[in-house]
């Protein structure tokens, strides 16, 4: 074993046994208010599922390189990358492929029909509010995608200051490997009407992102850089006293360098990522009980490669109305409807470059508070125009063994629609061949138990899992569609089972918080892991307020894993360790450092791929009152 996964192990083991066992105060977030979990909001408090909340103090303090460092960082999920912060980026929630995790951004859905799943690497983080990872299933609550969990990312607003005042928020940084970042927000209302407007940009020189291993055909001794743009516009209006109106408008441009071939040395590839989302709602508060919001929502990921003639574009629109009726004693009813649309324009389908599908759905939910005792339902019926119709259940339980301490516990199941690409192009299903049949939908069901601890500022959680995913798509043997290469077939199965603990709570004046994870994701057929997830993963950080000054640090441990699903291509573990500082040279300005990575270790989440060495960054931030 390597010093570096010894060292990290015993930061670990030292700094949870305090994070998980104080019994201190820390920064309390019971009360915060979320809306991930039941498609409706509720205080941190009531919430059953496994749910973790990353704020806006947790992203400016960590700097962040991407929405998917953040997530890694906190503990909600392992990063795998092909290079720097714009390459290709998978997360995998409690073992579940990336495809299984729907991903929302401001409500709005995030999905390539070509690769399956989020575009990680598109999704902007300076523009981030506040992030909800529901972790199990949830395709009762929002249909498909959700068969690992649902990540939900809010983007920064009005801070509701009235009164016509303005605020701002301007930051600029300088790195290593030549990074420079720059980015600014105004903030403000006039009368009935509040806006928020961001925008971003980054550059970086990057590091060499391939290694020369056995078998790898991409190496090349360069630097692979990127650039990102982004931008984010949202106004919002009170009509009258219940009813609020928004719009918001989402940019996000990503150029990153990238290795082809090493038999073309001299030609620099790039890799082009746009996404971006426009989304409308309306609110009404229609009495004191009943509440609902009518929202339409678009989004566009467009991925191209350069000189390589590669371009797929997928868009989805969504149309919901969702609400509340509040039935008093701890009683509440939510119910939904909604379209999806999804278009794919790719010169792999057969269909003249176009696919398009749509689905309707309706759903309902039952929350009930009764004392010690919670319970929570939710259903949803989902019709595809390709491959018809699929119902889901979740149905959740709590109760409060002793103030501050409850048990909880749900079942449910979800599913994942096959992509355009998977079903339109010569690698899908080809009907016309005796006995072949549409590709159905990947089926998800789930068990889980848990313990959760909140009292004061303290909390402290416990869950126990077991998920069963049938019908996986993989590309297979050839046979079932038009190519001789292979076809993409339901034939696979994955048992996802584990315990995550989790904890956060204060030890005199250092707050300290720790997640640790003991999963089993398996093939069901042959019990071997599946590629590219460890069976133990934790991570630990603290941080206190010394006068001006805060600092911090941080601690992100994987086991080992396999590349490969027949399990004979090994990665090493790791440990890494964060290093951050802060300093308040007054009110609204404040220096920042960050140190990632700080023993330059070297570490691999997918074979032949470096991942970052030893960053630095010094950034200066400007939050002035206008």
């Amino acid at each position: 074993m390597s010093h570096s996964l010894l060292a990290a192990r015993r930061s670990l083991l030292a700094l949870a046994v305090l994070a998980l066992a104080s019994s201190a105060h820390a920064q309390n977030k019971l009360d915060t208010v979320v809306t991930t979990a039941a498609r409706t909001p509720q205080r941190l408090s009531e919430v059953l599922a496994d749910l973790t909340v990353i704020t806006r103090a947790d992203i400016e303090r960590q700097a962040a390189a991407s929405v998917a460092d953040l997530l890694r960082n906190n503990g909600c999920a392992e990063l795998v990358r092909n290079g720097g912060a714009a390459s290709t980026t998978s997360l995998f929630l409690r073992g579940a492929d990336t495809r299984h995790t729907l991903v929302l951004v401001d409500g709005v859905r995030m999905d390539s029909q070509s690769t399956g799943g989020a575009s990680w690497q598109g999704i902007p983080v300076s523009q981030v509010e506040r992030v909800e990872v529901l972790k199990g299933p949830a395709s009762a609550i929002y249909g498909s995608d959700a068969v690992g969990g649902v990540v939900q990312i809010f983007t920064r607003k009005a801070g509701g200051n009235g009164g016509g005042k303005i605020s701002a928020d301007f930051g600029v940084g300088l790195g290593t490997q030549g990074t420079m970042k720059a980015d600014g927000g105004l903030f403000g209302s006039q009368g009935i009407i509040d806006f928020a407007f961001t925008g971003a940009i980054e550059e970086s020189d990057g590091f060499n992102s391939t290694i020369d291993v056995p078998g790898s055909f991409s190496y090349i001794p360069d630097r692979d850089g990127w650039r990102k743009y982004q931008g984010t516009a949202r106004i919002g209006a009170q009509l009258a006293e219940g009813h609020r109106a928004e719009i918001i408008v989402i940019k996000n441009h990503a150029n990153a360098q990238y290795d082809s071939s090493k038999s073309r040395p001299l030609v620099d590839d790039h890799s082009v990522q746009d996404t971006d989302a426009t989304r409308l709602a309306w609110t009404a508060q229609w009495a004191p009980a009943v509440q609902t919001q009518l929202s339409y929502g678009e989004s566009r990921d467009r991925y191209q490669t350069d000189p390589s003639p590669y371009l797929t574009i997928t868009k989805v629109k969504n149309l919901a109305l969702t609400g509340s009726y509040v039935l008093g004693q701890g009683q509440q009813i939510n119910f939904q409807g909604e379209r999806i649309e999804d278009k794919l324009e790719n010169s792999g389908l057969v269909t003249a470059g176009v696919g398009k599908r749509h689905r309707n759905a309706v759903g309902a939910g039952y929350l009930l508070n009764a004392g010690a005792f919670s319970l929570q339902t939710h259903a949803r019926h989902d019709n595809d125009s390709q491959f018809g119709s699929v119902d889901t259940g979740t149905l959740l339980a709590g109760y409060e063994v002793v103030t501050g301490l409850r048990v909880v516990g749900s079942v449910g199941n979800a599913f994942r629609a096959p992509t355009l690409y998977q079903q339109g192009t010569v690698y899908g299903p080809d009907l016309s061949k005796p006995g072949v049949k549409p590709l159905e939908a990947e089926r998800g069901r789930n068990v889980e138990f848990g313990l959760k601890y909140g009292v004061g500022d303290t909390e402290l959680t416990a869950t126990a899992y077991r998920n069963r995913v049938s019908n996986l798509i993989i590309f297979g043997a050839a046979g079932s569609c038009q190519s001789a290469f292979g076809c993409y077939q339901n034939v696979a199965a994955a048992r996802l089972r584990g315990v995550t603990l989790a904890g956060n709570t204060k030890a005199g004046s250092v707050n300290l918080r720790a997640t640790m994870d003991f999963q089993k994701p398996t093939d069901a057929s042959t019990g071997l892991l599946l590629a590219r997830r460890a069976k133990r993963l934790a991570t630990v950080g603290a941080d206190t307020e010394l006068g001006d000054w805060v600092l911090g640090s941080s601690v992100q441990a994987s086991g080992a894993r396999w590349d490969n699903a027949a399990n004979t291509r090994k990665l090493g573990g790791y440990g890494l360790v964060n290093f951050n500082a802060q300093y308040k040279i007054r009110k609204d300005l404040k220096l920042q450092l960050n140190l990632d990575n700080a023993f330059d270790r070297e570490t691999s989440t997918a074979y032949g791929y470096a991942s970052a060495p030893r960053t630095a960054l010094i950034s200066l931030r400007w939050s002035p009152s206008l």
